[in-house]
């Protein structure tokens, strides 16, 4: 682990988060196995970064009040150093504040705050955007954890999927070449609730449900008698599953919001989730990941 990296852990699982945009790096078992991605920087580098005030790419920016912002793709607080506020040896807490860069992009005083507290064998994370200025602020955030595939647990990466929780019909958003959601919609590769993991899934870009019915899925192996991950997202309504074919993890992503659909040149507040933040008030947006 880096060594400017904060650690938390108890008898079932320890954490490392990176100061650097509050980012969960690490995710260990009682054994010491590597719960997630390899960030080989053959595939990609990322971990689990925090996308903030948008996620995906925009069509040409943000536009609030009449002025257009060049936000870059998901965001800019993956790329932010968070300060430490709080830590203990169950929980740490990051903090980012706005400052004269992030107005350049984006002109709200926000506070944006990361917890990551762990309850026996359950990751807690919690985000609390908080408004800071003076009337409305507009804002989506996402998760975008990235597991080992295959977990360390014996089985072949072909023996992996996703289960849902509940149902999910219809079509899943497509995106275009250049990172937008297109027009047209793709058909869900679901097999009932669950999907079987293949890279020939992933040549397309992410599966993107929007909305998702389910608020948690159980990933693992084909099989009860290994180690699963369920993750919970109580408060987000699309769902992204991702990876770049033959890497070494799945991207299971829990979204308050969605890239730019193409062509959509309206204002930040009509974009599909953005949600609004009254002056003086906070959103909270939480994931959990736990083993069993």
């Amino acid at each position: 682990m880096a060594e400017d990296w904060i650690t938390i852990g108890n008898d079932a699982l320890t954490a490392a988060i990176n100061p650097l945009g509050a980012e969960l790096s690490s995710l260990r078992d009682a054994d010491g196995r590597e719960l997630m991605t390899d960030a080989d920087p053959a595939f990609w580098t990322g971990r689990a970064p925090i996308l903030f005030p948008v996620i995906g790419l925009t069509q040409d920016g943000i536009r609030i009040d009449g002025r257009r912002y060049a936000i870059p793709k998901h965001g800019f607080a993956r790329h932010s150093l968070f300060t430490l506020v709080a830590h203990d040896a169950t929980q740490a807490v990051f903090a980012l504040e706005d400052s004269e860069a992030t107005r350049t992009v984006y002109p709200y005083a926000f506070r944006l705050e990361l917890t990551y507290r762990l309850d026996g064998a359950t990751l807690v994370t919690e985000a609390r955007i908080a408004n800071r200025g003076e009337g409305p602020m507009l804002a989506s955030f996402g998760f975008h954890p990235a597991f080992a595939w295959p977990l360390p647990y014996g089985q072949d990466r072909a023996d992996h999927r996703i289960v849902f929780a509940e149902d999910e019909p219809g079509k899943l958003k497509a995106i275009t070449p250049n990172g937008l959601i297109a027009a047209e919609e793709r058909a869900s590769p679901l097999d009932g609730r669950t999907l079987h993991l293949a890279d020939a899934l992933f040549t397309d870009d992410a599966l993107v449900w929007s909305p998702v019915h389910s608020r948690s899925v159980t990933y693992g192996a084909n099989t009860d008698a290994t180690p699963h991950l369920h993750i919970a997202f109580p408060d987000t309504d699309k769902l992204g599953i991702w990876t770049k074919p033959h890497a070494a993890f799945i991207c299971i992503e829990p979204w308050h919001g969605i890239a730019d659909p193409e062509g959509f040149m309206g204002d930040f507040k009509d974009k599909p989730g953005v949600f609004e933040v009254a002056e003086g008030d906070a959103k909270t947006i939480a994931m959990s990941i736990a083993l069993g």
